[in-house]
């Protein structure tokens, strides 16, 4: 059962006339982890900007848990969607401490309640002993620990996630990347994941979109993307040839249906 449609959905930049959307549509089906690929201008962190709310579509519909978001006439503020966001830019409060910043948005809970899920959470992304320090203290790949923890605190049923690993040193990347997709599942929470790295889908992701020019390509496991692509662009981009040269035949074999050989 889907959770979040995304239905028909355009949008330009104001002032230009090419579409950075075109009639975009998928689901994102309840408790999966979504993954958005594809090269830079493809429309992916738009996407996710318009799921959200922070920016408009001219045309379409988005629907989360049967509740309509987005449609003519109607925009559902930010603050009031239950949504969980990532940004790229990260987007902490400077003048807050790490432990200020995973609380802010468990208004919800006791003010007691609310520190002990801020640790939680800290502890999951390995800072805890940073909860007393502020974000100009940390290095990039810690203020983008904070930032998860930050989303994910108020367990919300959706989050979406903008290249959430990306500063992370190569050390640390493959550790958060699986404690963030248990703390997901754990939660029974859905994510939409907007990455350009293609192993990094793989691993997290149940299913991939595909984008190219606002529009996807082609939605599917990885294993379905890598051995049937439906499009030229689909199979340069994933490197279908190159991957499959390199796998052996028993490897493939005994391959796990939702992996992709090699990976």
């Amino acid at each position: 059962m889907s959770i979040l449609r995304v239905e028909n959905v355009s949008a330009q930049i104001k002032g230009e006339v090419a579409l950075v959307l075109d009639s975009l549509s998928f689901e994102v089906l309840n408790g999966e982890i979504f993954a958005l690929i594809g090269p830079s201008g493809s429309g992916k962190t738009t996407t996710l900007r318009i799921i959200a709310g922070f920016e408009q579509p001219f045309q379409g519909r988005i629907v989360l848990d049967g509740r309509v978001l987005e449609h003519l006439g109607v925009h559902v503020p930010p603050e009031r969607r239950g949504i969980g966001f990532v940004f790229q830019d990260l987007a902490l409060f400077p003048h807050l401490s790490v432990m200020a910043n995973v609380t802010f948005g468990l208004t919800r809970l006791s003010r007691d309640r609310r520190k002990i899920r801020a640790m939680e959470m800290l502890e999951t992304v390995q800072l805890a002993d940073k909860a007393d320090r502020h974000p100009h203290e940390l290095s990039g790949g810690e203020q983008q620990r904070v930032a998860l923890a930050r989303a994910m605190a108020p367990s919300p049923r959706l989050i979406l996630l903008d290249e959430p690993f990306a500063n992370l040193d190569p050390s640390l990347r493959d550790d958060v990347r699986g404690r963030v997709r248990e703390i997901v599942k754990a939660e029974r929470m859905t994510a939409v994941l907007v990455t350009h790295d293609h192993a990094e889908a793989i691993i997290i992701a149940e299913r991939i979109g595909v984008m190219r020019d606002g529009s996807l390509e082609q939605i599917g496991v990885p294993r379905e993307l890598y051995e049937s692509p439906q499009t030229p662009f689909v199979s340069e981009f994933l490197g279908r040839n190159s991957i499959f040269t390199t796998v052996k035949p028993e490897a493939s074999a005994d391959a796990d249906d939702g992996a992709v050989p090699g990976s």
